[in-house]
């Protein structure tokens, strides 16, 4: 791996973090396996950050599993709330049925939690970072060639 794809991944590694972190104070954080998901990979032609697309939000269709919804409600304390007045799997079950017939939209999706990090000033940082070493090597190898030229 090259010099520049070393600082790219880890710029997008720390960018990564942040996004995580972002969406655990949202009111989406449900599970925290959106944050789990997001993913680096790195070729030597770019680097690219990934994520489970279902921050997106959901269309109505398919009911989504009552197992999750079940654990969302046991993790967010809402299980706790209820357990007077109706069962957990009862409720998941009367969500999962409302998601497949009316979809689900997020407080903000992850492109908007990608956006609030991704700023235009971040960005540029990333760029000088990267375009640092780029321009050092650049200017190494404009220096040898001419050399080799002066020499002959």
């Amino acid at each position: 791996m090259t010099d520049v794809a070393q600082i790219l991944q880890a710029e997008f590694e720390k960018l990564k973090g942040e996004i995580a972190a972002l969406y655990a104070k949202s009111a989406s954080a449900g599970t925290g396996s959106w944050a789990q998901s997001l993913e680096v990979q790195v070729t030597e032609g770019s680097v690219t950050l990934l994520g489970s697309g279902y921050l997106e939000g959901r269309k109505p269709g398919k009911q989504p599993p009552t197992k999750a919804i079940e654990q969302w409600l046991q993790e967010r304390g809402i299980a706790d709330l209820i357990a007077e007045e109706q069962s957990v799997s009862g409720l998941a079950y009367v969500i999962a049925r409302k998601i497949a017939r009316e979809g689900w939209k997020p407080d903000k999706k992850g492109t908007e939690l990608a956006a609030e990090v991704l700023t235009p000033q971040r960005i540029q940082q990333v760029i000088d970072r990267a375009g640092d070493t780029l321009i050092s090597r650049f200017t190494k190898d404009i220096i040898d060639f001419l050399k080799q030229i002066a020499a002959k």
